[in-house]
């Protein structure tokens, strides 16, 4: 079984944040002071090699995106299985800010 450091990375390639892995409440405390490096400058943050995750996961996902939103508009990559159940149940748009309530 993977180490919980081991289940998910944060790499940068240009403006580009890619994430990968496991995104589950484990790997996000392991993830979080590795990622925060990598945030300023990203326009993109790709998910397509998210594997999992989880409501904490989710939570890494759109804070990362609202400090990335801080500095300009940002663009959202990528699935992650699970991913659109998790942001219908949070009201997060496809931009992972939040919508708000539902219509």
């Amino acid at each position: 079984m993977a180490r919980a450091e081991e289940s998910a990375s944060a790499r940068r390639e240009g403006e580009v944040l890619h994430l990968e892995g496991r995104l589950d409440r484990a790997a996000v405390v392991a993830l979080w002071p590795r990622l925060q490096p990598l945030v300023d400058g990203a326009r993109t943050l790709e998910l397509g090699a998210i594997q999992s995750l989880d409501s904490a996961g989710l939570a890494l996902l759109a804070e990362t995106a609202a400090r990335m939103r801080a500095s300009g508009p940002v663009q959202v990559g990528g699935d992650a299985p699970g991913l659109a159940e998790l942001r219908a149940a949070y009201r997060l748009d496809p931009q992972l800010n939040y919508a708000g309530a539902p219509p």
